[in-house]
């Protein structure tokens, strides 16, 4: 009684008790050897969990000496009650999340126990998942001394038997129900099997592939080749859940093998196969793109097959069919043209036919996919579908309430990649529809598709939008101030912080939604907080949606700017991820729709109203990527800084030492100081592998470098460019991995552009090493370098010249024998450069021959604009270089107008030189046009007379 007395006052004010810690600790320590007495160490385990937050060092020391007595308590816990067990596990989350080396130090015990806990299927699922749940914290927050300890294996061979368990006998998991009726009943209940691939898709997120793969392959292999259903299930769901961690390493050595695995596991006899197999490719398509579009000649006919074998009842089937097809066929892009009359055929067939509205709401969102990859192609079928979304969005049935929202996130998606002269007819009706529906149904999900849709409407309507801004911005506003679906209490004790990084939580197959809110809502539980997440992704898309509205309305948006700012940077504490991480971004596009503005409209009141935004958002982006905990929402502040600084300029630094602020910053990322990189210095060793989200981060750190010497140019830039550059030299070493080396070549190359010829200072030290980075084997790597040395020699003047005759050899060796195509264009690039920069050090007789048979590019179109600049710069200086190869020049024009790839620039560039070759030699110039086919004939007398 005594202790139990002791827990309520702890908990109700642990603060008046600090003075005494020491000695209560000393307490606890006697009372956790009533090895006997359950009571007492349950009271003894909960106080504990109600003083570490408040522990000093002194006491840190104590309670480290006392976690084995605390395994051995809630060990003996278990045995007589599993639900105050579970509880008392909690003061192992509190010390992970306070002095997580306490638990270090203990590491291998504490994971030990946990796994125990974890296989022991004669326990109930909550102590089984609360033990699951402290591994996957530890590995987020200690992965390297998970490595270190050699735990992995240990943990792999615990969780698999776990993944592969079948349910008891007459059941089946979740969400291998037929109906989603059925996965609803069982939505609350959290099983050991679902959170044994949420550990593993923590490993794959914080650990280098290079580690996991090894000791996760052998497991996996006679999994998926097993007679077993569940134990194929088991194999799949591990594919699924390294899709995002590992994209990049699996990208480069495993997609076919492993896709193929998938595909053939959409034919298998048992149904629980084909749906993890569904997951796996949903989350194959979501997360390993471009590359996995390449193979959609052999998944689209398949994905069609098998939505033409489910049954429109099996709604818990057909939603994992098109859940795979969505996520497939959004990235397509031309890719999805020879599909897309079959699958309109049938989208529009289903929506044609009576059936239930789930099926209904499934093809809706579909369509939206669809729109996105087709883009201009979809235009024979938009009035069709318009007519339907119409039919949805009017409709007064509660049944089909799902339909109608998911009719307005379409219709938003229309909006946004439609023509504009196509949807600008139809803009003003949809405004308004979207208003009145917001004003007759009270629904937060409602309302957030129809922010979506007001936002998409912004870039179709641009400042003609004014009329309806003071609707839009009020119900938006409302929405950023509510506190509805938020409900304050006093717990009884802490909860359970199972993730808190909002994209890194694993989602699990049937669950796809799983990844973004429970993990929040654990946060919110810990803070005293209830939320409804409806609400909260609200607030989230109101955030996107202004910002997108201001930065696409422009002036029309100025006098809503003061208030929708005001309101925005107040939730920059928010304790949800999602919206912290919508507020930096909407923030960073209300600078950029006030320089825009300041452009349009320039004027004292508007710049000095930009020059006071910038002095509040860059510090405050100054002070999220120092000090947020969470990666994902540094890794949108680095990116939208990004943009605000290619936006902005130079008017982001008018503010002495903004410059000298920004650039601290950025080093403390790529020097992994900052908070939310802690895990990633531990034990760092020279050369040693990261998991490529520890890398994700570092590169979006990297892209801020060039934007910044763009911005103030070469000269202000180069002292701060020194300093980055043994960071970043650093990662192009042979003992670095390929993203590594591919990101620090790639950053380098782009900084130089940036630099101009403030660069000339950094070319000894940086040609040899683009030299050497031009061998390398991987063609990412070498593109990069190749793109590097083309602007060292275009920006670094005179200093570049005596290395000439060894640049034009490796480049011309390449232009003949190089077989990736991405390589290939960045010579042609690199060549351009040379011959501007210094033609008389080049053999432009030899070497413009060579630059057009190289043509057309087939990769990296942006080069053409570098291609036709040389040749109209030869042109203007020594006519007659050009004048000799006009036969050439005209062929491989007309194969370049065919493609609609090419960019604006570098097509009015080749028009303007057509048009001079053809007056200076019109014979010439005719009789080779009518050599050519007459596609290439057609073209090219359309883009002569062009304007």
């Amino acid at each position: 009684v005594g202790l139990l007395l002791l827990n309520c006052a702890l908990e109700l004010d642990p603060d008046v008790f600090a003075p005494h810690y020491m000695e209560l600790l000393l307490l606890f320590d006697r009372t956790l050897n009533s090895l006997g007495q359950p009571g007492t160490l349950y009271y003894s385990l909960r106080s504990l969990s109600t003083m570490v937050a408040g522990l000093g060092s002194d006491e840190m020391n104590l309670m480290s000496s006392m976690v084995p007595k605390m395994v051995s308590a809630v060990r003996e816990l278990i045995k007589v009650n599993e639900c105050q067990a579970s509880e008392a596990m909690e003061v192992f989350d509190e010390l992970m999340e306070t002095e997580v080396s306490i638990i270090v130090g203990h590491l291998s015990d504490v994971v030990g126990f946990c796994l125990e806990v974890a296989s022991n299927s004669a326990l109930g699922d909550n102590v089984r998942v609360k033990a699951l749940s402290c591994i996957s914290f530890l590995v987020k927050l200690k992965s390297k001394a998970i490595l270190k300890h050699k735990l992995l294996p240990t943990i792999l061979h615990t969780l698999f038997p776990i993944m592969s368990a079948e349910p008891p006998p007459g059941q089946m998991d979740a969400e291998d129900e037929l109906s989603e009726e059925d996965i609803e009943d069982q939505a609350e209940v959290h099983t050991p099997k679902h959170f044994a691939a949420q550990v593993v898709d923590m490993l794959a997120l914080h650990l280098p592939p290079e580690k996991l793969f090894p000791q996760l392959t052998p497991l996996m292999e006679p999994a998926l080749l097993s007679a077993n259903p569940y134990h194929r299930k088991a194999g799949l769901m591990c594919l699924a859940v390294l899709a995002e961690g590992c994209g990049d390493h699996i990208r480069k050595k495993h997609l076919q093998p492993m896709l193929q695995v998938v595909c053939r596991a959409l034919s298998d006899d048992s149904q629980v196969v084909r749906n993890a197999a569904l997951f796996a490719l949903g989350q194959f398509s979501e997360n390993l793109q471009p590359d996995i579009a390449r193979y959609s000649d052999e998944i689209m006919p398949l994905l069609l097959r098998y939505l033409a074998g489910v049954e429109q009842a099996h709604t818990s089937h057909l939603a994992k069919a098109y859940y795979a097809l969505e996520n497939f066929v959004e990235n397509l892009e031309d890719k999805i043209s020879p599909y897309l009359p079959g699958l309109m055929e049938r989208m529009l067939f289903t929506l044609n036919s009576p059936g239930n509205p789930r099926a209904k709401e499934l093809v809706v969102s579909a369509l939206g996919a669809i729109a996105r990859a087709a883009r201009g192609t979809f235009r024979p079928y938009f009035q069709a579908v318009i007519d339907h979304l119409t039919g949805y969005l009017l409709t007064k049935r509660e049944d089909l309430r799902p339909v109608q929202v998911q009719s307005v996130e379409t219709l938003a998606i229309l909006a946004s990649t439609m023509d504009r002269d196509v949807f600008l007819p139809l803009a003003e009706k949809c405004c308004q529809l979207g208003l009145d529906l917001c004003d007759q149904v009270d629904d937060p999900d409602l309302r957030r598709c129809t922010y979506s849709l007001f936002s998409s409407l912004s870039i179709v309507m641009e400042d003609s939008i004014a009329p309806y801004l003071p609707r839009i911005t009020t119900l938006m506003l409302c929405s950023l101030r509510s506190t509805e679906g938020i409900e304050h209490h006093c717990s009884a004790g802490s909860s359970f912080l199972l993730f808190d990084d909002e994209e890194e939580e694993a989602e699990v197959e049937g669950d796809e939604s799983l990844s973004e809110d429970e993990e929040d809502d654990d946060d919110l539980e810990f803070m005293g907080l209830t939320v409804q997440n409806t609400f909260m992704d609200e607030k989230e898309d109101a955030c996107l949606s202004l910002g997108e509205i201001a930065h696409n309305s422009s002036v029309a948006f100025l006098p809503f700017m003061d208030c929708c700012f005001q309101e925005v940077f107040k939730l920059l504490e928010c304790f949800h991820i999602g919206i912290r991480k919508s507020t930096f971004c909407c923030l960073g596009q209300f600078c950029i729709a006030l320089h825009r503005v300041c452009e349009r409209d320039p004027s004292e009141p508007n710049s000095a109203a930009l020059q006071k935004m910038l002095s509040v958002v860059l510090p405050a982006y100054i002070t999220g990527i120092r000090e947020e905990k969470d990666r994902q929402v540094v890794m949108d502040i680095l990116d939208t800084l990004t943009k605000v600084v290619k936006a902005c300029k130079q008017e982001a630094f008018r503010e002495p030492g903004r410059l000298a602020d920004l650039c601290r910053v950025i080093r403390l990322a790529l020097e992994k100081k900052t908070a939310c990189q802690e895990n990633c210095l531990e034990e760092d060793e020279e050369g040693e592998d990261e998991a490529e989200y520890d890398i994700m981060l570092i590169e979006f750190a990297g892209e801020v470098i060039p934007a910044l010497a763009q911005a103030v140019g070469g000269e202000a830039f180069a002292p701060y460019f020194a300093g980055f550059l043994p960071l970043l030299i650093n990662k192009m070493k042979p003992t670095c991995g390929i993203s590594e080396k591919s990101f620090a070549v790639g950053i380098i190359a782009e900084t130089v552009q940036g630099l101009g010829r403030a660069s000339s200072p950094f070319v000894p030290r940086l040609l040899p090493l683009m030299m050497k980075a031009s061998h390398d084997r991987d063609t990412e790597v070498r593109s990069n370098a190749i793109f590097g040395l083309g602007v060292l020699a275009e920006h670094g003047g005179e200093v570049t010249y005596e290395h000439y005759p060894k640049l034009l050899g490796l480049l011309s060796n390449l232009i003949i024998h190089e077989r990736h195509s991405r390589v290939a264009d960045n010579v042609c690039g690199a060549v351009a450069r040379m011959v501007m920069a210094n033609p008389g050090g080049v053999p432009v007789g030899q070497v413009l021959p060579a630059l057009l048979r190289a043509l057309p590019l087939t990769e990296d179109l942006e080069e053409y604009k570098t291609v036709f600049r040389c040749l109209s710069f030869t042109y203007e200086r020594d006519p007659q270089q050009v004048l000799q190869l006009i036969g050439d020049i005209v062929q491989t024009s007309g194969i370049v107008l065919a493609t609609d790839e090419i960019p604006s620039a570098a097509r009015d560039t080749l028009i303007t030189l057509l048009r001079n070759l053809s007056i200076r030699c019109p014979e010439e110039f005719q009789s080779t046009m009518l050599s050519l086919p007459s596609e290439s004939q057609a073209l090219l007398e359309i883009a002569l007379s062009s304007s």
